[in-house]
């Protein structure tokens, strides 16, 4: 079968001066998972009257946070919980949902998106994500039936939707989600006009020798030969990676939104990436990009929708240390660095760290010890994870095609009879399968990335 990759590379130059009207806002992600943080009306006029931010993402429907924003001028993105999606299918559900949860604040706060659910391919089974673009529609039907036609309907996902991302011209979706998923979904998107949403995260793909390239620091460039594009980033990269696989399924058109994006400012001792250096570089750079409107390497005319992750620290965060270390602001409203969203900064953001000097790499700039490379990487159960969250981990890893037959009876790692035995072997194989990436083995907030072999006897776990 003739390679059909120039013709694609061709349709880009031809869609992209086509769509994609300027965006100017800067977004920002409100999660509220912390005992210490200030209270909604106090955060509405925080944003209000000290920082560039225009627009909030939260990530349930909080009537306290979506009060405290009426009048504020700040849009609002809304989710909805992904365990309401199979309720979501019943339209008088919906209406009734709709009803108890958007009315009474809208058009007060200005609600511009309402998510159903987060992340639903990532981390529910195939019941479930089946479902999904089918509660969209009819979530949608439910918000014009209400009056409320002017609120889009979207849910945004994980890069784990990518098969590949790198080159980015031979980006493509997964099999079956594209076509079975994501190909209804953008149809969908297309129709109403509202956003693909999407978490690029190049902080999950960090490695020590591209960390220029990844914190949008002075670095030699990436170039993808197919498309014959330099890349200087790597969000630039996971963008033009999402768009190439829109274009494989006839949607370039449809728009899309960075919905999450950021880089820890702390973590563990096992994480040296985790710096206020690196996170204000990452960061810094993220809106300095924004700010230019010079689009990606493919898409150049166009102005991405950016929501940085996150606000806050968030104390009560599960997972590692970095998980509660994403923030912007620590809980009294002080800056963990300034990159330039308090008003009267906004364009001149205080680097994090000195230029590069000419050349590439980091010289002459204060770094942190990075371990040397490891040669085996596993993905274990962190030592928290409850037995529930770890069969939920088994069932999802098993149902994405992974071979579970070793943790079966007469399998070679049957023994011990354990969930957390099981998990482990299972979350390992969904880790190496996917591409040793960091956020192949989060597991919400379940997994770690460990050394040590955790192989036994017959039992031989994949590296």
């Amino acid at each position: 079968m003739p390679d059909k990759r120039p013709s694609l590379l061709l349709l880009i130059l031809f869609v992209v001066p086509l769509f994609f009207p300027a965006v100017n806002s800067i977004g920002v992600n409100y999660g509220t998972l912390g005992n210490n943080l200030p209270p909604p009306a106090q955060v509405a006029q925080f944003l209000k009257d000290k920082t560039v931010i225009d627009r909030i993402k939260i990530f349930d429907i909080n009537p306290d946070i979506l009060r405290a924003f009426a009048n504020t001028g700040i849009s609002v993105t809304v989710t909805v919980p992904n365990g309401e999606i199979p309720n979501l299918l019943d339209i008088s559900y919906a209406r009734r949902y709709i009803d108890a949860n958007i009315k009474p604040f809208y058009p007060q706060t200005k609600i511009d998106v309402i998510l159903v659910g987060n992340e639903v391919l990532h981390w529910d089974g195939p019941d479930i994500q089946m479902k999904l673009v089918p509660a969209m529609k009819t979530f949608y039907q439910a918000l014009g039936q209400s009056g409320l036609k002017d609120i889009k309907v979207s849910s945004p996902h994980s890069l784990g939707i990518l098969l590949r991302s790198n080159p980015p011209s031979a980006a493509r979706f997964r099999p079956g989600w594209d076509v079975g998923i994501l190909a209804p979904m953008l149809q969908f998107l297309r129709e109403t006009k509202g956003p693909f949403m999407v978490n690029p995260y190049p902080y999950f793909g960090y490695n020590p020798k591209q960390e220029d390239f990844l914190l949008f620091r002075k670095n030699k460039g990436v170039y993808d030969r197919f498309s014959k594009k330099w890349y200087t980033n790597s969000f630039d990269m996971l963008l033009d990676a999402v768009y190439m696989s829109m274009v494989r399924l006839k949607y370039p058109d449809v728009e899309i939104v960075a919905a999450e994006t950021g880089w820890p400012s702390q973590g563990e001792s096992f994480e040296p990436q985790c710096t206020v250096e690196n996170a204000a570089s990452y960061n810094g750079g993220l809106l300095r990009k924004y700010n230019s409107e010079t689009g990606t390497p493919l898409m150049p005319h166009r102005k991405i929708e950016t929501y940085i992750f996150g606000l806050f620290n968030e104390n009560t965060k599960p997972g590692s240390i970095a998980e509660r270390n994403f923030g912007l602001f620590r809980p009294d409203f002080t800056p963990v660095y300034n990159i330039g969203v308090l008003k009267g900064e906004q364009a001149q953001p205080t680097p994090a760290l000195p230029a590069p000097r000419n050349g590439s790499g980091n010289k002459g700039q204060p770094t942190s010890p990075v371990r040397p490379a490891e040669s085996k990487k596993f993905c274990m159960p962190k030592a928290d994870a409850t037995d529930a969250q770890l069969q939920s981990n088994i069932n999802y890893v098993c149902s994405q095609g992974v071979d579970c037959t070793p943790i079966q009876a007469g399998g070679p790692c049957f023994n011990p009879n354990t969930i957390r035995s099981h998990a482990a072997f299972a979350m390992n194989s969904y880790y190496q399968r996917e591409g040793r990436n960091a956020f192949n083995c989060d597991f919400a907030g379940t997994g770690v990335v460990a050394s040590t072999d955790p192989s036994y006897g017959t039992c031989k776990f994949q590296s």
